[in-house]
């Protein structure tokens, strides 16, 4: 089976428990206003690889992946190569190695929930709490990544949470507090993190001749960062 990959991060300690290697699908059909790796969009982009190949790597790098760490599969969107996904994390399982998923949530079909049943952890990119900003600035209505969550609830599946912090769209007190009313319906999500929006991507946007939709906002200050920080780790919510 053949896969379409962006890029490979051989020790990577962001994606994941302890140390992974970090594989970046090709392809993702969102067009998030705030997405850092405009080049993993095209479907058609990326190297090809088998299966085989890609564990092969990653076994190179097994000495550093400790007790926690392994293999992550990012994107663009894995859940769009789902099958060729599945076959990657048996093959890692065959091996001992521990496997991670990186995903937006937005699909949930047959071969998506195939690839759930290889994988140790999913790291859920929640972008936002509330479905019109969902609609505005990612191009699909926040049902699908809930969907996803209910279902990794359904099946236990370790979950860490993430969202970008950005300026003047969801950088506020009630939207981490929306976020964290979530994490308590969901008992599967065991760690959240809340990550600074960044404009280092801006370079990429401008090599694609495409214009960066958030190009106007301002990065979180760490301050910023710190006091959503306490919100999220300090405040009790109890789910109606």
């Amino acid at each position: 089976m053949i896969g379409r990959v962006h890029s490979i991060q051989s020790l990577g300690t962001v994606d994941g428990p302890g140390v992974r290697f970090v594989v970046f699908m090709q392809g993702c059909p969102l067009r998030c206003k705030c997405c850092h790796n405009p080049d993993t969009w095209d479907f058609e982009g990326g190297d090809e690889y088998t299966a085989q190949e890609l564990v092969q790597k990653a076994k190179r790098y097994r000495e550093y992946f400790g007790d926690e760490g392994g293999i992550t599969l990012s994107g663009g969107e894995p859940l769009m190569q789902s099958e060729f996904c599945s076959e990657v994390f048996k093959l890692c399982h065959d091996e001992g190695i521990n496997t991670c998923l990186d995903t937006s949530g937005v699909v949930l079909n047959d071969a998506v929930k195939q690839l759930l049943c290889h994988t140790d952890r999913v790291l859920l990119d929640l972008k936002y709490c509330d479905d019109d900003l969902y609609r505005q600035n990612v191009g699909c209505s926040i049902d699908a990544p809930l969907e996803f969550l209910e279902y990794l609830n359904e099946k236990g599946i370790p979950t860490t949470l993430r969202q970008v912090i950005i300026p003047s769209v969801n950088d506020d007190e009630q939207s981490v507090l929306m976020l964290k009313e979530t994490v308590n319906r969901y008992p599967c999500v065991d760690k959240v993190e809340l990550l600074p929006f960044k404009k280092i991507c801006q370079v990429k946007y401008d090599d694609m001749d495409i214009p960066f939709p958030f190009s106007h906002l301002p990065e979180p200050s760490n301050s910023k960062m710190a006091e959503l920080e306490e919100v999220i780790n300090s405040k009790t919510v109890t789910s109606n």
